[in-house]
């Protein structure tokens, strides 16, 4: 989750002339958009900021997943210190997205500041894992856990010593960069968890001329709760400079999803002050890249980092001058695979795809969903 900031975050295209001209000036350009021909929009729709429900105020919704059985999705939020999942129900077909209809509100027993970034089904339990950054400048690093439907903590996972925090700083992780990805193996035993950017030890953070540290993802054994192996992801350099120089960008790993039992979808989420959001879908090959479970620190050069190949940009979504296409880009934390639309007389059953935005309670936000159909393979 990127800081709440005092200004409303725009619509990218609407700083496309002032990242153009800042260029001039040494900085990175954003890459041409790219739009994959299988990814087809299938529509958005909001909440209204700041809606009450359950006793709660709905924003911050960092993590989406859904659970065909019931047909019903889960959101968690990111209030701090309020670990808290909606659960509710998303109209989709193949033409629309409708109104989301929020059904409860879940209160979750969570350890000492939580920063809830993401959170999945396990149907074969009727469990949910989530995960919290925590709060690093207080000594409380991101972790990982398993609570009931009705969110009574039932574990919490033992995590590689490479993610405890460092009162000096000088190693683990940093603040607010911790755990925002989860994603669930397909067979429903494993799980992968996901850095936002490096470790302290393991590299910097992107900046507009350089790619970042390596992200580490590790996958963990759901019956034992062990932490089986890792892989080093490398998030690519800030692709849109801020409005101007000195104000605030940054760019890291919002979330992941299996593609199948080998392949994984990556979400990398950016942000310039005054210009907008970038989000970008990588496809990775698990097996591309090295185990770097025992490395500590991350050297460059003494593993290999998984390989990456670039999906979609979503900015080529945007509407263009036939006002076909999404409103805006937003604060995108969540990837789910929603349900299958079935097969019709022209086309096989589909598989959906669904991102919902995190408005960080900000008034210049909102929580977006937005829905494609996969028409083709990633």
């Amino acid at each position: 989750m990127p800081p709440a900031l005092s200004l409303p975050r725009r619509h990218l295209l609407l700083g496309a002339c002032a990242g153009l001209a800042l260029a001039a000036c040494g900085h990175a350009v954003a890459p041409a958009a790219v739009r994959h021909p299988g990814l087809r929009l299938i529509g958005e729709t909001t909440l209204p900021h700041r809606l009450r429900f359950g006793g709660s105020t709905v924003g911050g919704l960092s993590g989406l997943d859904y659970d065909p059985a019931q047909g019903l999705w889960v959101a968690i939020s990111d209030a701090p210190g309020d670990a808290r999942f909606y659960t509710l129900r998303l109209p989709l077909t193949a033409e629309r997205l409708g109104p989301p209809a929020l059904l409860e509100v879940v209160r979750l027993d969570a350890p000492a500041r939580p920063d809830a970034e993401a959170i999945r089904w396990r149907p074969t339990t009727g469990t949910v894992l989530w995960s919290t950054e925590g709060d690093v400048r207080h000594g409380v690093g991101p972790s990982l856990h398993e609570s009931t439907r009705e969110g009574r903590l039932l574990r919490s996972f033992a995590l590689p010593p490479q993610f405890v925090p460092d009162p000096q700083g000088q190693r683990g992780p940093r603040h607010n960069l911790g755990f925002e990805g989860l994603a669930l193996t397909p067979d429903g035993r494993q799980a992968w968890l996901a850095m936002e950017n490096a470790l302290v030890q393991d590299g910097p953070e992107p900046t507009l001329q350089q790619m970042g540290g390596p992200c580490r993802f590790t996958l963990f054994d759901l019956a034992s709760g062990r932490a089986l192996a890792q892989r080093a992801y490398i998030p690519e350099a800030i692709p849109q400079a801020p409005r101007a120089p000195g104000l605030y960008a940054d760019n890291g790993v919002s979330e992941i999803l299996m593609l199948d039992a080998q392949r994984m979808l990556v979400l990398e989420r950016a942000y310039a002050m005054g210009v907008g959001n970038t989000l970008r879908l990588y496809r990775v090959d698990l097996a591309s890249g090295d185990d770097t479970l025992a490395l500590d620190p991350l050297v460059p050069g003494r593993f290999r980092p998984l390989a990456k190949t670039l999906v979609a940009d979503l900015s080529a979504y945007l509407a263009g001058p036939q006002g076909s296409g999404l409103s805006r880009l937003d604060n995108t934390e969540s990837l789910a695979w929603g349900p299958l639309l079935p097969a019709t007389a022209d086309r096989p059953a589909l598989r959906t795809l669904v991102l919902l935005s995190d408005d960080n309670f900000n008034p210049g936000q909102v929580t977006q969903f937005v829905a494609f159909a996969l028409t083709e393979p990633l």
